[in-house]
């Protein structure tokens, strides 16, 4: 895993790793593992960010990409690839980031479950890449789930600063939450494995552009959706309307106004779908114009 981290994450200086039960359960109770009084998060987020905050009782405040506008906390979450825009951070916004983890001493933690899964043009970046070995208070959070579509398995990890991750290790301990060692073993044949990770992103891209290109027939606009597994859309409509008239045609998306409510005029669609079922999806859309 330290060889992957090394290789494909760009991770340099001192770090550590630690396998987890899935990402999901990383994130719900990571505010309560660390004692988090105050949480930053996306404002248009995974819904997770905010449940583990409140799961712990902790203040949680949503926040534009732009760090230098953040107040004082003691964990803050990005994402990017983001879940559900599928935005990606460029460099700038990423060192900004570093540089309020440094400058407030306050816990970063990235979530990068979807960085192998670019679109055309697009380039994720870990943010372990461009902390110059300097990893203190940064965490980045992976996940075998999308990666390698090992969802059944619960298997994840986390890269980033050895001191909190040995804090982590610390409680894990006493909480129960260890990785069983066969599914260490199935993560790590799957870390040593680029080939697949790439077919898969193939397959995605060639998804987005296929359901893309119905969908703007149908009067949506596309936002972001530069990487990841799902296409951001609006027709500048509440999204329950967008919902309702995709299940009319037999197409399920999910409401935006889940991610926040900044995200009330938008849908999220997954391009999880069998290459058949996505084709037959843009198909239904074109035929009802």
């Amino acid at each position: 895993m330290r060889n992957w981290a090394t290789k494909i994450l760009g991770a340099t200086g001192e770090f550590d790793v630690l396998p987890t039960i899935g990402s999901k359960e990383l994130v719900a109770w990571l505010p309560t593992i660390l004692e988090a009084k105050t949480v930053l998060y996306p404002k248009v987020a995974y819904p997770t960010y905010l449940v583990g905050s409140m799961i712990h009782g902790a203040k949680a405040i949503p926040v534009d990409i732009d760090a230098s506008t953040w107040p004082k906390s003691e964990m803050a979450w990005i994402n990017s690839p983001s879940n559900p825009t599928g935005r990606v951070h460029s460099v700038e916004e990423l060192q900004s980031v570093i540089s309020y983890a440094r400058s407030q001493n306050s816990l970063v933690v990235s979530d990068e479950c979807y960085i192998s899964f670019p679109a055309k043009g697009a380039a994720p970046v870990s943010i372990l890449k461009l902390a110059n070995g300097d990893n203190k208070n940064l965490i980045a959070v992976h996940s075998m789930s999308k990666r390698s579509n090992l969802a059944g398995y619960r298997a994840g990890l986390i890269v980033g600063d050895a001191e909190i991750i040995g804090q982590i290790r610390e409680v894990r301990k006493h909480a129960g939450m260890m990785v069983p060692l066969p599914i260490q073993r199935a993560m790590t044949a799957a870390l040593g494995d680029e080939t697949h990770v790439a077919e898969q992103a193939e397959r995605y891209s060639a998804r987005r552009e296929i359901l893309s290109g119905a969908l703007i027939k149908a009067g949506f606009q596309i936002d972001f959706s530069t990487a990841g597994l799902y296409i951001w859309c609006t027709r500048n409509e509440s999204s329950w309307d967008s919902v309702a008239w995709l299940a009319g045609l037999g197409i399920l998306a999910t409401p935006g106004i889940f991610y926040g409510e900044a995200g009330a005029q938008h849908i999220r669609i997954a391009m999880t779908a069998s290459d058949t079922q996505i084709k037959d999806a843009a198909d239904r859309i074109l035929k009802s114009l």
